[in-house]
């Protein structure tokens, strides 16, 4: 027991510092503000570093200060006729130069001046180590001029100026881009890291405060109870957050219609598998206590009955409930004329048996790009309601057309058809109009319906053959086959 309370005691604090790293890892919209803004920061830093490298170059080419600098040494030494005057003076600037450039940080290596005689051509003022480096002296000329030699492989500038009187070299490395780049990147650098605390701050308070109203919803979304499909009555004061809102509601108002329609479909479909399921328990008593051979022979015909019919239902049921998922199958591509004549010929049986005549319009082939299953559940059932509520010896025609952007399809019969006001509750669900006398599950022409919608199609109801029956228009858009 004590081993395994050590072992919790032991957990425990392991466990809370995962919980407190994920916490810590989890993206935050305040943490991403913040980080955007913290490379805005190195992105000026970047800029700035090029834009003073960039001056740093053109400086360089067109306006050298080591030119300047040693133009004003040697007219500063041209008063001077005593030459260890003007040595002295050279190696006291050499000194304090050398001084200055490590106080800064300007380059490794020191500045080295030369000084000699115009005259006699002798070196008045050379630093120790000059004439070890072998670097070669300009040839004498007037005025002055910078040279960027290459020495034992390390490159070098040189100022070499003279006058009457003097000639002078001064001598320093080349100083290479990336030590410019690293110099200036440390200068900047501090200066950008003492601005950050005052532009982070606010930042990170501006974006918490502004996504305040945003949790404040999140609260209020999140203690709504499980079944709660109310607008969200947040009432946002924010132009942002309106749409958020006004997509909240709207998305639970479609919540509230689809439950409250599987809610009247469940009533629906129990209230209608119902009376099959009692007309199956019904006959079966009478099956089993009949007994007379006729009785029960006519309770096993309306037994079948019954069952047909509740096979039929159930498949209606689950024709409807796929036609309802959101997961749509791609589209297939098929003749849609051939494909509906081989629909029409599986329905030959049943219109010969009740001497209903069937004729199809259609082009000799028709390639397009289509919802097959949801055809198949328009096609089926038009055709399959058509030839069940025609009187034998009627008639049901098929036409199938194609404009385009459209493929039009219609059935029609010379039936007893529907009357004008029920044409608008026809595609309820379970709803069967008045006057029929065949039996139905009132599902085919919702299902009808449901598949024209999911194909992003039309359907009306319209006349019949000759002026009687009823007609079925269906427009589906036509995608036509690669």
């Amino acid at each position: 027991m004590t081993t395994a309370s050590t072992r919790s005691a032991t957990a425990r604090p392991a466990a809370r510092l995962r919980a407190a790293w994920r916490r810590l890892a989890e993206p935050t919209l305040v943490r991403r503000s913040v980080a955007s803004v913290t490379v805005a920061f190195v992105l000026v830093w970047a800029v700035l570093l090029g834009y003073n490298f960039i001056n740093y170059k053109h400086t360089i080419t067109n306006d050298p200060g080591l030119l300047k600098y040693g133009d004003a040494l040697l007219e500063s030494l041209t008063p001077i006729t005593d030459p260890a005057q003007a040595a002295a003076a050279v190696a006291s600037t050499n000194h304090w130069t050398n001084i200055r450039r490590r106080q800064i940080g300007l380059l490794p290596g020191a500045a080295m001046h030369e000084l000699r005689d115009s005259v006699s051509g002798q070196v008045v003022y050379a630093p120790p180590g000059l004439q070890e480096l072998g670097i070669p002296l300009p040839p004498p000329q007037a005025g002055s001029a910078i040279s960027e030699p290459v020495v034992q492989g390390r490159p070098y500038r040189i100022y070499a100026g003279s006058n009457d009187r003097w000639t002078l070299r001064i001598v320093e490395n080349k100083r290479p881009d990336a030590d410019y780049l690293r110099y200036n990147g440390r200068y900047l650098l501090p200066y950008l890291l003492l601005a950050a605390p005052f532009v982070l701050l606010p930042v990170w308070l501006s974006v918490r405060n502004g996504l305040s109203p945003l949790q404040q919803l999140a609260n209020l979304i999140a203690q709504r109870d499980k079944d709660d499909l109310q607008p969200v009555g947040f009432n946002a004061r924010h132009r942002e957050l309106k749409p958020l809102e006004q997509s909240l509601d709207h998305l639970f108002a479609q919540l509230r219609q689809k439950v409250e329609r599987e809610r009247a479909f469940v009533q629906d479909a129990a209230h209608e598998i119902r009376t099959p399921l009692a007309v199956i328990n019904a006959q079966a008593h009478v099956m089993a206590r009949s007994q007379s051979e006729a009785e029960r022979t006519q309770a096993q015909a309306h037994l079948e009955q019954a069952i047909a019919r509740t096979s039929h239902l159930a498949q209606q049921l689950l024709d409807l409930a796929a036609l309802d998922d959101a997961q749509r199958p791609a589209p297939r591509e098929l003749d849609v004329a051939q494909w509906l004549r081989g629909v029409l010929a599986q329905a030959v049986p049943g219109a010969l048996a009740r001497q209903i005549e069937l004729s199809l319009d259609a082009p000799d082939s028709l390639p397009a790009r289509l919802d097959l299953p949801a055809l198949e559940s328009i096609a089926h059932n038009l055709i399959d309601n058509a030839v069940r509520y025609t009187p034998p010896g009627g008639n049901v025609a098929v036409v199938l057309r194609c404009d385009g952007a459209m493929l039009h399809l219609a059935v029609q019969d010379d039936g007893p058809g529907i009357a004008a006001s029920e044409h608008a509750r026809v595609f309820e669900r379970f709803y069967r109009g008045l006057g029929h006398a065949a039996n139905g599950s009132g599902l085919g022409l919702a299902i009808v319906r449901q598949a024209v919608l999911r194909m992003g199609g039309q359907v009306h109801v319209g006349a019949g053959l000759g002026g009687r029956g009823v007609g079925f228009f269906i427009s589906i858009p036509n995608a036509p086959s690669s």
